[in-house]
């Protein structure tokens, strides 16, 4: 044990450098432009640590794995080591944007009775989430090697010092952190994040504490030394492959599974709108639905209106509502089922979608519809809470990526090993693999299946192929519609990234109306009920976004949500 002198004087040089970062560092809601890089994350530590790559000659791909490590200690209830992530990349010498999926897979074992009990009736959700059951195959560190192996400048072993730095000598709890851990998610009370969230007397750690994690101070340096192997093979994947058999619903995650592992690269999935072009993850990912959303709102008037128009928030809600109710039918894994991603997305079925958009919200909640190339498929009860972060980088070369990134839930299953939390991202399949009718459910539980997610890493191009954009969020299912919320307020209403990223949150999903009230200016929300939208706040996670816009000239522009702790650094 270090000596107390020791101790004394690594707290002093901890506190030291965090208040000099905070000082230099902007407030959340803060818009911040730079002419040669930007770094937008959810924590000011891993802002910083992305930025100094960048100044050191990274790359956005760089940048990204050194975001992330620091992420996933700083900020450990929503991504890290043990969870996955979707990658929008755009190369700014090909102008093309390349899809990297690092979503979790289910174990080799897993059926479709994962989450069903010895009846045969759903599992309670946190039931679900605290088995070892819930936990896939983690990816996010595998496809940020992809990522890096293809794009980045700097050596692989030194994207991570800052995080076993930060890790090794400590870092000051933020209130964010502070509130999670004493929150009423289930995972904040797992035996696991108790003892890693309590000091020497019992108690918890809170806000201005100092909290050191040497454990995953050693993961991250054997990661640094050997890539993803260091996770998916070796002590760490026997530490993961014991922790997850644990209790009394045990998983069947084998090492087998872990080392067999593999991100997968393609194609962004884009589209046209206006004069820009819209590019990112493809399914299980959600930015389908997202794009289906844009291509709804092309055919009302939304783009000649604004944020101080109740009937734009009309037009939001229907649209929000008709993309619900399609994705929830129709998004899963494509390599397991048949995603209509064309259908849902061809321009007449978009017309005759758009024809139930009114000057009022309708009574009656919309239900999926059928677009071309659907196939039957059941109703789907997919719970999907929130856990998750978004991180954009743009480099000096002018090669940005677009990451969102997750352990599911509020810290994953609430099981940590070597220093990190465990994802229970198989939560987000559908617990029943069939409906009252018998049809089978998309996005069933499956043997190798990636459940799907609503993570929308956006990057926006004008039709010459020229980066002009990008937009991603936390907050679980309702990340589509805080995407497409800031996609409107900054290509239809002409506001700053910073401004569209504050606009009042409405998610509207079958016959609930989630908002932020408060945030509306005075009479809208009146004005809003009396058009059939009723807000209920607290029915999702709050928004966690990020973004870019680029001016003309090449200015950066970069937003982050002020709800959070989020900053935009840029030089």
């Amino acid at each position: 044990m270090k000596s107390l002198p020791r101790l004394i004087a690594i707290i002093v040089s901890t506190l030291t450098t965090v208040l000099a970062n905070a000082a230099a560092a902007p407030p959340p809601g803060t818009l911040q432009t730079g002419h040669h890089a930007i770094v937008v994350a959810a924590n000011p530590l891993a802002a910083e640590a992305g930025l100094q790559i960048l100044k050191q000659g990274g790359s956005a791909a760089d940048a990204a794995v050194a975001v992330q490590a620091v992420l996933g200690l700083v900020e450990p209830q929503s991504s890290g080591l043990g969870g996955g992530a979707f990658i929008s990349y755009y190369d700014a010498h090909t102008r093309k944007v390349t899809a990297y999926n690092g979503r979790e897979t289910a174990p080799a074992g897993a059926t479709d009775r994962l989450f069903l009990d010895d009846q045969g009736a759903p599992l309670s959700f946190p039931a679900a989430v605290l088995s070892g059951r819930s936990t896939g195959v983690p990816g996010a560190i595998a496809v940020l090697n992809l990522l890096q192996h293809e794009h980045g400048r700097l050596p692989w072993r030194s994207l991570f010092r800052e995080g076993e730095q930060l890790a090794s000598e400590g870092f000051v709890v933020s209130p964010r952190l502070a509130r999670m851990i004493t929150s009423r998610a289930p995972q904040a009370s797992a035996p696991d994040a108790v003892r890693y969230f309590s000091k020497p007397d019992g108690s918890r750690y809170t806000v201005g504490d100092v909290l050191r994690n040497p454990a995953y101070a050693r993961s991250l340096e054997l990661i640094a030394a050997h890539g993803p192997d260091a996770l998916l093979r070796g002590p760490i994947a026997q530490d993961i492959v014991n922790r997850v058999h644990e209790g009394d619903l045990p998983g069947t995650l084998s090492l087998d599974d872990l080392s067999h592992y593999r991100p997968l690269e393609s194609e962004a999935l884009c589209r046209d709108w206006q004069q820009y072009r819209l590019c990112t993850a493809a399914p299980p990912g959600g930015g389908i639905a997202v794009l289906e959303s844009i291509g709804l709102l092309e055919h009302t008037d939304i783009a000649t209106r604004g944020p101080d128009d109740p009937q734009a928030w009309v037009e939001l809600g229907e649209a929000e509502r008709l993309m619900y109710a399609d994705r929830s039918r129709y998004v899963a894994d494509p390599a397991a089922t048949t995603v209509p991603v064309d259908g849902l997305l061809d321009a007449n079925y978009l017309s005759d979608r758009a024809r139930l958009i009114g000057t009022r919200i309708a009574e009656v909640a919309p239900e999926a519809g059928h677009p071309p190339g659907a196939r039957a498929v059941g109703a789907d009860h997919t719970v999907e809470p929130g856990g998750t972060t978004n991180l954009i980088i743009v480099d000096s070369h002018g090669n940005v990526v677009c990451m969102t990134t997750t352990v599911e839930s509020i810290f994953g299953d609430g099981r940590m090993v070597d220093g990190f939390f465990l994802n229970n991202q198989l939560t987000d399949f559908n617990f029943a693999p069939l409906d009252s009718s018998g049809q089978p459910a998309a996005n069933a539980v499956g043997p190798g299946k990636r459940p799907r997610s609503a993570m929308s890493p956006m990057i926006v191009l004008d039709r010459q192929g020229r980066f002009v954009g990008a937009a991603g969020s936390a907050g679980g299912p309702a990340i589509i519609s805080y995407v497409l919320k800031t996609l409107v307020g900054t290509f239809d209403w002409h506001l700053s990234i910073q401004d569209a990223i504050s606009l009042p949150n409405l998610v509207a999903h079958g016959a609930s109306f989630s908002g932020e009230a408060d945030k509306f200016q005075p009479g809208m929300v009146e004005k809003l009920n009396a058009l059939g939208i009723n807000i209920h706040p607290g029915q999702f996670e709050e928004s966690g976004l990020t973004g870019v816009r680029v001016d003309p000239d090449g200015t950066l522009h970069g937003g982050a949500d002020p709800r959070r702790e989020g900053v935009a650094l840029a030089y």
